[in-house]
């Protein structure tokens, strides 16, 4: 897809972070845009951030809500009458913790917004997606999608769900040729309030600090890489160059991504 000029854009988690730098880049491309978030405040904020001329529907609820994403999907289409690119970006995390210290509680809680809040916005929009001629699928899993991560633990599960959901579908759009292009987006630091804004982090707020010094990519960056990565069809986008030789580690040398894992989180 080369050209977002008066094509349907629906991002979730567009209140702040990567999801209001999406919409802010696909905003200048001429696209139309359907916007979701679980803060009121803050996705009205995007919202004014927008061209007060555009077309921008907004619509507040909680992804983990299946009922909520499927009402969401209709109402896009009966406002807009189409969809052409549907990104899953909302997502939280939880304070770093052990596997065995974290409550299931925690567990159910992150696994529903970033894992089945990304599965609901699949299905509910593919039926749509796949009326286009040419059309994107976007779901945001993370570096830690592509490898665990001591004391984070429940974040790793869900999006390494995340990936595998979108690996299947990639598989089965294309076996189908349906037109969707299907893309699993791995980021690795982003200067996004995350880390900060993660379950528990009052408790911690040193451990916070230092780990958002590791963001070394702005929102801004990340959306512009992100939405390259949508016009050339790419099945897997990573977002920095953290992620890139995170990424290399990974598949080309297993054992030296442990290794630094060990020791840079050895005091967990």
């Amino acid at each position: 897809m080369k050209n977002f000029q008066d094509k349907v854009v629906v991002i979730t988690g567009a209140g702040s972070g990567m999801g209001r730098a999406l919409a802010i880049n696909f905003s200048r491309l001429g696209a139309q845009l359907a916007l979701n978030d679980f803060n009121e405040k803050s996705l009205a904020e995007t919202k004014s951030m927008l061209p007060a001329s555009m077309k921008v529907f907004t619509k507040v609820f909680d992804v983990s809500n299946k009922d909520e994403m499927y009402k969401f999907a209709d109402d896009v289409m009966a406002k807009f009458g189409r969809v052409d690119v549907m990104i899953n970006n909302a997502g939280v995390a939880v304070a770093r913790h052990r596997t065995n210290e974290v409550s299931y509680e925690d567990y159910n809680w992150i696994i529903g917004i970033n894992f089945w809040g990304v599965m609901y916005g699949s299905m509910a929009f593919l039926p749509y997606l796949r009326k286009q001629k040419e059309s994107s699928l976007v779901n945001f899993s993370s570096i830690f999608g592509l490898h665990g991560i001591p004391g984070q633990a429940p974040y790793a599960i869900s999006k390494f769900a995340v990936r595998g959901l979108t690996e299947s579908l990639q598989l089965e759009e294309k076996i189908h040729k349906t037109g969707v292009a299907v893309s699993a987006v791995h980021p690795g630091g982003v200067k996004t309030n995350i880390a900060k804004a993660s379950r528990g982090a009052e408790h911690d707020p040193k451990t916070i600090e230092k780990f958002e010094k590791t963001f070394i990519t702005s929102p801004d960056k990340a959306a512009k890489i992100i939405i390259n990565g949508i016009r050339r069809k790419k099945s897997r986008i990573l977002v920095g160059i953290d992620a890139v030789f995170f990424s290399f580690f990974v598949h080309k040398a297993r054992f030296i991504a442990k290794a630094i894992l060990s020791t840079a989180y050895k005091n967990i």
